[in-house]
C-alpha cells in the first residue's frame, strides 16, 4: 500500500505539472485579444486569467473530466495514469520552451488512445468521434462567429456620435470577454490534467464521483494558475502580436466568440451525452484572431 500512494504522489506531481503546463502554454487562450488590443497589461490580464480559470474548474469542470476520466476508455489505472500525463507533459512543456501555441487537448486524448489500444484494446469509437468533429468545427465557428460579431458591431459603431465613450465601453467588454473566455477554458481543459485520476482517486478514496471530480478540479485549477503567472507571458506575445495586429473592436469580436463556442461545447453535449466535449481551446482562439483577421 505505501508503494501504491508513493506513485500515486508521483503521478500527482506530474499532474500538477501538466496542469502549470496547461497554464504556461493555454494562457494566451483567453488573453490574447486583451493583451493585443492594449486594452489591459499582461500582468493583470493573467491574475484574471487564474482567478476566472478556477472558477470554471470549479464550477463545470466536471463535465469534461468525466469525458477525460472514463469516457474514452472504461477506466484509467495508477500506471496508466502516469503514462498518460507523461507523454503530454513532455510534449506540451517542449512546444511551451519554443513559444509554440499547440492543443493541449489533442496531446492528451492522443495519449489515452495510446493507453487504451494497449491496456484495453480498444476505445470508445463513437466519443471519440464526436471529440473529432468537435476539434474540427470548433475553429471554424469561431471564425465564422468573430466575423459575423465583427461585422455587426462595426455596422453599429458607425451610427454613433460620441466615439469615446464607445470606445471605452469596447474595452470594457473586451476585459469581461477575457475573464467569460478564462472561465470556459478553466471548464473545458482542467480535465486534460486531472481527468486520468478519477479512477485512481476513487479507489483509493472511496469518494464519489462528484467529489471526487470535484477535488481534482481545485488541484488542476491550483496548476493552471501558477503555470500562467510563471510563464503565460511567452506564448501570450506570440499569439497577441504576432498573428494579426489587434484593435480594441476586432479583440472584442474575437474573444466573445471565442469565449462562447468553448461553452457551448462543455455545456450543450454534456446536457445532450452526460459528456462535455474536449476540443483545443488554443486552436478555437486562433480561429476567432484569423476570423477578424
Amino acid at each position: 500500500m505505501s508503494l501504491t500512494f508513493f506513485f500515486l504522489g508521483v503521478g500527482l506531481a506530474l499532474s500538477f505539472y501538466m496542469a502549470w503546463s496547461l497554464g504556461a502554454n493555454d494562457a494566451a487562450s483567453p488573453t490574447d485579444c486583451a493583451v493585443g488590443a492594449g486594452v489591459i497589461s499582461m500582468k493583470k490580464a493573467l491574475i484574471l486569467f487564474a482567478i476566472f480559470s478556477a472558477i470554471g474548474a470549479l464550477t463545470q469542470g466536471f463535465m469534461v473530466i468525466t469525458t477525460i476520466g472514463k469516457g474514452l476508455v472504461p477506466s484509467i489505472d495508477l500506471l496508466g495514469a502516469i503514462t498518460v500525463v507523461l507523454a503530454a507533459c513532455i510534449w506540451v512543456t517542449f512546444c511551451t520552451w519554443k513559444g509554440l501555441e499547440i492543443s493541449n487537448t489533442h496531446s492528451v486524448v492522443g495519449s489515452i488512445m495510446g493507453y487504451g489500444l494497449i491496456a484495453h484494446g480498444s476505445i470508445q469509437g463513437e466519443l471519440l468521434l464526436r471529440i473529432f468533429a468537435a476539434w474540427i468545427t470548433s475553429p471554424l465557428l469561431t471564425a465564422s462567429l468573430s466575423m459575423l460579431i465583427y461585422l455587426s458591431l462595426r455596422r453599429f459603431l458607425r451610427r454613433t456620435i460620441n466615439e469615446n465613450r464607445v470606445q471605452r465601453a469596447i474595452s470594457f467588454l473586451l476585459i469581461a470577454s477575457l475573464c467569460f473566455s478564462a472561465y470556459s477554458f478553466g471548464a473545458n481543459d482542467v480535465g486534460n490534467a486531472t481527468g486520468v485520476y478519477v479512477t485512481v482517486a476513487q479507489r483509493i478514496g472511496n469518494m464519489p464521483d462528484y467529489t471526487t471530480m470535484v477535488l481534482l478540479a481545485a488541484f488542476g485549477s491550483l496548476g493552471i494558475a501558477v503555470g500562467g503567472l510563471t510563464w503565460g507571458s511567452k506564448v501570450v506575445a506570440t499569439v497577441a502580436y504576432r498573428i494579426v495586429r489587434l484593435d480594441p473592436l476586432s479583440g472584442l469580436s474575437a474573444e466573445m466568440a471565442n469565449a462562447f463556442v468553448i461553452f457551448l461545447f462543455v455545456t450543450v453535449p454534456y446536457a445532450i451525452f452526460g459528456y462535455g466535449l474536449p476540443i483545443s481551446t488554443s486552436i478555437s482562439s486562433v480561429g476567432s484572431i484569423i476570423g477578424v483577421g
